[in-house]
């Protein structure tokens, strides 16, 4: 799947708060944690329709201010994806997002049969374009929005 946003922040600001993982849970509803291991691994925490999932991820491509390309590592969860950063103006940035994933399990594949897999990642970048312009991209700035709401299935 892939879904694009425009944010009206310079490439250099969404691209900065974007690669800031830990703050996701702050605009991602189904990441309650993710903890930066080094080398560039990190280790994920999600919740999505009362599925707990636990993993480990890599940065497989990384171009600063241009792109970050992901995959997990281990474990019977496949997820991978890229997320890209074109400069429209000086002022704005469109952000597209490519994720490739296994659903497994019931409640999974039901979610990926009925589309709120597409629902959950345009729900996540509007509430990205809405912490990213709220808070400015300001240095050190994790302005919180309010709790996420999973899709349920």
């Amino acid at each position: 799947m892939t879904h694009s946003i425009d944010v009206d922040v310079p490439v250099a600001t969404a691209y900065d708060r974007w690669s800031r993982f830990e703050s996701f849970p702050h605009f991602m509803s189904g990441v309650r944690q993710v903890e930066t291991l080094g080398g560039g691994h990190s280790r994920w925490l999600t919740e999505l329709g009362g599925v707990h999932r636990e993993f480990e991820a890599r940065i497989t491509e990384q171009r600063a201010g241009k792109s970050l390309a992901w995959e997990s590592v281990g474990g019977d969860l496949f997820h991978s994806g890229t997320v890209t950063f074109d400069e429209l103006t000086k002022s704005c940035t469109r952000i597209t997002v490519t994720i490739d994933w296994q659903p497994d399990g019931l409640v999974e594949k039901a979610a990926g049969a009925l589309g709120l897999d597409n629902v959950q990642v345009l729900v996540d970048l509007e509430r990205f374009k809405e912490w990213v312009e709220g808070s400015e991209g300001s240095e050190g700035s994790d302005q919180a929005l309010p709790e996420p709401r999973a899709v349920q299935v």
